[in-house]
């Protein structure tokens, strides 16, 4: 097998020894579940945001939801906010790219849902702007980042920060972030 193979398999293996290791992260995943369960318990819904990489796993998650992760059940309320295409290039024109993720929060976001924004930088500035805009509404706020919540870490209820600073180790730990997330909600809504 190449180096570069082995090299990548082994920060993969860190990545997940890590987490596991990460008991504070483990209970700062636990009070995201308490948030999501609590809106979708109350009719409320989850919206995500992310861009490139993250938007795909953004949408992943809400489809998880949607749809079923690991139990039949009823589907649960949930929108990834960079699926439609007109409203971002809409937004993105009129107002910049900046805004298209908190002119959506503005339009359709209620007090009591969660934001679920994904940034490997914490920087993101339409995820940063968006999570304003859900602070002014009354959301709740779960970022994903790398180590360094940055911008987000402020303006979250809670961080889900990954214990690397590498952009594709990043985005493994918040699948495997946003696989328990799924999985623990359906457990608590299903009272297993």
């Amino acid at each position: 097998m190449s180096t570069a193979i082995l090299t990548s398999l082994a920060a993969s293996r860190q990545l997940v020894i890590d987490l596991e290791a990460d008991t504070a992260l483990q209970t700062r995943l636990e009070q995201a579940v308490d948030l999501c369960v609590e809106a979708l318990s109350t009719g409320k819904k989850i919206l995500f945001a992310g861009n490139g990489g993250s938007a795909a796993e953004a949408q992943h998650f809400a489809a998880e939801l949607v749809g079923r992760f690991l139990k039949e059940r009823s589907p649960l309320a949930a929108v990834a906010l960079n699926t439609d295409t007109s409203a971002l290039t809409a937004i993105g024109n009129d107002y910049g790219f900046e805004q298209v993720f908190a002119r959506q929060v503005q339009a359709i976001g209620q007090a009591g849902d969660v934001l679920v924004g994904l940034s490997t930088s914490g920087r993101s500035k339409n995820v940063v702007l968006a999570f304003e805009a859900a602070q002014h509404k009354g959301l709740q706020t779960i970022s994903l980042t790398g180590r360094d919540p940055r911008d987000l870490g402020p303006l979250s209820s809670v961080t889900l920060n990954m214990p690397s600073d590498h952009t594709p180790q990043i985005q493994e730990g918040h699948l495997i972030m946003g696989h328990l997330l799924c999985g623990l909600i359906e457990e608590r809504l299903l009272g297993r």
